[in-house]
């Protein structure tokens, strides 16, 4: 692996790992930046890891588009990155045109689109073993870097914490805010107690908070369809209330979400029936409704 990641000709693939040399960087040639046409940014935080903080952007990337919405997501989260595995579509490479990095379409109609630091390892076993500023470097040319095009969100999946890399993608995005938050947790206090971090990140960056998603907030029996509380219950709008922030839902335990998840399949469309599918679109319309646009 190499500590930068030139650009090539247009209709040329990149691979971390590849012989390369670097040439002019577009994000030096076009001052005006590949998320002028983006209307609305969202990063999804937390302070804790396993939350679900990826199937809550891939789940909120999918309600969007559905609503009518393009939608891009940008993954981030460098050493855990399982977004292209949720939209199938792993082992795609990443092409270069005029513009930059072009994103990786997940669909025909062209309605999402995804850049990911797995679609650049030669290997996807490979360990992404950084430091600080290589990992930085990377998430500052994701933004600058890529063509996005006309977005209606760009959903930013983040890892766990409060750390370099969250540092690194703020600064990176706000030129082209106001930018939005929503902050992931389950229920059980141990998490609730990260989280709470996280919302002080937030306020500490400026960041404004969207509100609050309680994840694996009970399992509903596929047979009976009772809800158990297995992580206890009411974390996440607890936590909201003390932070004054909105609480946005609470998202159950699903087998079919969690299926859906593993074989890349689009949970929204194909799922209507299913618990978890009313508290992931009354999410996504809270989003709708308060996520801040651009001003022209």
């Amino acid at each position: 692996m190499f500590a930068c990641f030139p650009l090539e000709s247009a209709g040329s693939q990149q691979r971390l790992g590849s012989s390369t040399t670097c040439g002019p960087r577009v994000s030096e040639l076009t001052e005006a930046g590949n998320l002028a046409g983006v209307q609305h940014i969202i990063l999804v935080l937390s302070g804790k890891g396993g939350v679900g903080k990826s199937t809550i952007s891939t789940e909120l990337a999918l309600a969007l588009r559905h609503a009518g919405k393009k939608v891009g997501i940008l993954d981030v989260d460098l050493c855990g990155p399982s977004i292209p595995r949720m939209l199938r579509a792993q082992g795609r490479a990443v092409h270069q045109c005029d513009g930059g990095w072009v994103p990786v379409y997940v669909d025909q109609e062209q309605s999402i689109c995804l850049m990911s630091v797995g679609f650049l390892l030669e290997n996807p076993d490979e360990a992404v073993v950084w430091r600080g500023p290589k990992k930085n470097a990377l998430i500052k040319q994701f933004v600058s870097d890529v063509a996005w095009g006309q977005l209606d969100y760009l959903v930013v999946d983040t890892p766990p914490g409060t750390s370099d890399e969250h540092m690194a993608t703020v600064d990176a995005l706000r030129p082209y805010g106001p930018l939005g938050a929503l902050v992931v947790t389950t229920p059980q206090a141990v998490s609730v107690g990260d989280v709470r971090r996280e919302l002080t990140f937030c306020r500490k960056t400026g960041l404004r908070v969207l509100g609050v998603v309680e994840n694996m907030s009970g399992f509903v029996c596929p047979h009976c369809a009772e809800c158990t509380s297995v992580f206890s219950r009411g974390g996440g709008e607890e936590l909201a209330s003390h932070a004054g922030v909105p609480f946005l839902g609470s998202v159950p335990l699903d087998p079919e979400l969690t299926k859906s998840l593993e074989e890349g399949r689009d949970f929204i469309r194909e799922f209507p029936e299913s618990p978890a599918f009313p508290a992931l679109l009354s999410i996504a319309q809270k989003v709708l409704t308060e996520a801040p646009a651009r001003v022209p």
